[in-house]
């Protein structure tokens, strides 16, 4: 079979017609106020549409002032993009008479294809084939829509009944529902968009095209996504990582992706597949492509409000600004805990701040201006922590007294944020006693949270950002191996219908593709046991070879610390003894050094049916899943993942070295994690691996496979 290899970014296909349309037409546009196809009509009138608008209904002469056509035959110009309102029935038939008038782009509003069963998706394939026989970009069907607030367009496409207001942040959604409540939720928080996207069923047109063509919009500074599903796993990545990492126009994109289960690992028959589910993965995705996965949708528009009208902060130093000491305390824990710094104050910044603050204030960090303050105190404290070089971020937090300024305060906090190169994020505790100067803060688009660690996450998440930007670009290491020898082991094995390879098999792959395997011999006779131990040096380990004995320790197939020819036949017959006792049929006994000790870590992968190769590492032993202390990537790994997948295990620290123990060699186990890499892309035959565990030795002594598995498809 042809190997697996790191996705390139997919042809950008021509959204033109869909977002930038000349000419419209609506199959399906109603006179019947409570029909979408009134709404889908009156929302492109309503919104200044330059464009020409084609109305086709052939029950009606008119709808709202503009001439009807009876069907598309009859519009007299070319369409560039076609709306369908009509039964799921009739779309097929209605797409493919746009398609000859000149459509290159359809929305499919209609609903009853794939969602309602076996029928629906026959008419959903229809559809399909229809778009790829004429080229045409189809959005939907199942869907609410589009909006384009471009105001040389100001297309609302949609049925949506909230107008959103023009901003920088476009919003992909996989759900319409959905999407018009958080459409209404957005504008009561004064948050604008640049387009929104209902992506339906995604019959055509997918999240990467969207990404692909939001990628290139000037109007477009933060992309917004609700997914429940990915199409081209591999390709989400590499386009991602393109979006979110290209520094001179780079674009963040912040993703609820929900279905958080654990059900498709239950029956994983490895350590890697129990450890794997679909949520696992997607973390993973999002980790290496850049992209940062929220919990919530208040929490996604909060972050997108900060991307999208605040600089990044350089680094993780924050100060805070605050009118009362126990708010102050609360977002200096929240800070430490989202792994921030508080800043120090230097010499210069405590004298200015001393100037005009009361002496009762703290002029350390965090700041504390005291309960009376009114603007121009907190003004003072502003304007000098913006000039503090050790500050990259700030924090505005104000409760209300009978004495606080809201208002004028969140008008200082709009004047000094014009001036500032500085992160700057505010937190109004209250409610009504601040919504004045709450108001003029959203107005102004300056970063509001209602608690302290909602506004330490952005800071955070700012922060994070930053990193990502920063972090060192790697490329995909490829090693020589013995790609031939794999297949042929692969093909004798498929041959003899085993899906499961005995541990010779797998030490033989593993050796192919150069991992560190600690010397192993596979025998069938005492005496090539007693030649082998010899061979590979004593003490040797003995184990059962039987596609009947999985569990060899259990039933006694297992024997430690031999040190002589005598320890060897006698541990050869017992082993046998064990397969005539359970009437197994013995293929071998397989042998190996006995491993000096050293910290066990194991490494899998898993075959994914959307991502493909998912690498696992973490702690090894007979305790991985009682722990469950694992990171996970897609394969193919830049260099760095390897590195990260190391460090960002719970208990990296006691592979750092702890308490005098010298550190384990790390990068044997980043090496192993490349090769496993390489191997998993290379043989997609390979559905699970397992190496539990590889022993890892101190730093620049290298590690070792002692026990592995291999599961193929």
């Amino acid at each position: 079979m042809k190997p697996d290899t790191v996705a390139s970014v997919p042809p950008k296909k021509d959204l033109k017609a869909l977002f930038e349309p000349q000419t419209i037409a609506v199959v399906g546009a109603s006179r019947r106020p409570e029909a979408v196809g009134y709404a889908i009509t009156r929302n492109l009138l309503s919104t200044g549409y330059k464009g020409k608008i084609y109305l086709v209904n052939p029950k009606a002469d008119e709808i709202m002032g503009m001439k009807c056509y009876p069907s598309v035959a009859d519009i007299p110009g070319v369409i560039d993009l076609a709306m369908f309102i009509i039964p799921a029935a009739g779309v097929p038939a209605e797409l493919e008479a746009c398609a000859q008038k000149g459509a290159k782009a359809a929305i499919v509003i209609s609903a009853g294809f794939r969602e309602v069963g076996p029928e629906g998706l026959k008419l959903e394939k229809q559809v399909q084939k229809i778009a790829e026989q004429y080229g045409v970009a189809v959005l939907g069907p199942n869907c609410l829509g589009l909006i384009n607030n471009d105001p040389e367009f100001s297309m609302n496409a949609s049925f949506a009944g909230t107008i959103p207001m023009p901003g920088n942040v476009a919003f992909v959604s996989q759900s319409g529902a959905l999407g018009t409540a958080l459409l209404d939720y957005a504008r009561g928080e004064n948050i604008g968009f640049s387009k929104f996207v209902s992506l339906g069923n995604k019959v055509g047109v997918t999240e990467l095209e969207v990404l692909h063509y939001l990628k290139d919009d000037p109007k477009t500074s933060v992309i917004i996504m609700y997914l429940e599903d990915i199409v081209k796993g591999q390709e989400f990545i590499e386009l991602s990582r393109e979006i979110t990492g290209e520094i001179a126009k780079t674009k963040p994109i912040l993703v609820i992706k929900s279905g958080r289960t654990k059900e498709g690992a239950k029956a994983a028959s490895s350590h890697t597949g129990s450890l794997m589910g679909s949520d696992e993965v997607y973390d993973a995705v999002f980790a290496q492509s850049g992209v940062m996965r929220m919990n919530s949708a208040q929490e996604m528009f909060g972050l997108a409000v900060a991307f999208a009208n605040q600089p990044l902060m350089k680094g993780n130093r924050v100060a805070i600004v605050t009118n009362a000491g126990g708010p102050g305390i609360m977002a200096t824990d929240a800070c430490v805990k989202a792994g921030l710094k508080m800043a120090e104050m230097g010499s210069q910044t405590v004298s200015k701040l001393k100037e005009k603050l009361p002496p009762t204030s703290n002029f350390s960090n965090p700041i504390d201006v005291i309960g009376d303050a009114r603007h121009d105190r907190y003004e003072h404290a502003l304007r000098t922590v913006i000039a503090e070089p050790n500050v990259d971020g700030i924090m505005v937090l104000l409760t209300p007294q009978a004495m606080t300024e809201a208002e004028a305060t969140a008008r200082v906090i709009v004047e000094l944020d014009k001036i500032s190169d500085k992160t700057i994020v505010t937190c109004f505790m209250g409610h009504s006693d601040v919504d004045a100067g709450v108001k003029i803060l959203k107005e102004h688009n300056i970063p509001h949270y209602r608690f302290p660690e909602a506004a330490a996450g952005a800071l955070a998440a700012m922060n994070s950002y930053q990193k990502w930007l920063g972090r060192q670009r790697t490329g995909i290491k490829h090693y020589q191996v013995d790609r031939e020898r794999v297949c042929q082991a692969i093909k004798s094995a498929a041959k003899a219908d085993r899906k499961f390879l005995p541990i010779n098999e797998s030490m033989e792959i593993f050796n192919a593709y150069g991992f560190p395997v600690i010397p192993w011999a596979f025998v069938r006779t005492q005496e090539e046991a007693c030649e082998s131990a010899a061979k590979i040096g004593f003490p040797v380990v003995m184990k059962v070879v039987s596609q009947q004995i999985i569990h060899k320790v259990d039933v006694g197939g297992v024997r430690l610390n031999l040190n002589s020819a005598e320890d060897v036949r006698d541990a050869f017959q017992d082993i046998m003894a064990v397969g005539e006792k359970l009437k197994a049929k013995i293929d071998g006994v397989f042998m190996q050094r006995m491993a000096l000790k050293g910290r066990e870590v194991i490494l899998g992968m898993k075959r994914d049916p959307q991502f493909g190769p998912v690498l696992m590492f973490g702690l090894g032993g007979i305790y991985v899943e009682a722990l469950k202390d694992v990171t996970f990537r897609v394969a193919p790994i830049r260099e760095l993942s390897a590195r990260d997948m190391v460090c960002n295990i719970r208990a990296a620290k006691l592979l750092q070295g702890i308490r005098g123990e010298p550190p384990a060699d790390l990068a044997a186990v980043e090496d192993c994690l490349k090769r496993l890499s390489q191997l998993s892309c290379d043989h997609p035959e390979i559905e699970e691996i397992d190496i539990n565990p590889l022993m890892v030795y101190a730093e620049g002594k290298g590690a070792g496979v002692i026990d592995a598995r291999i599961i193929l498809k």
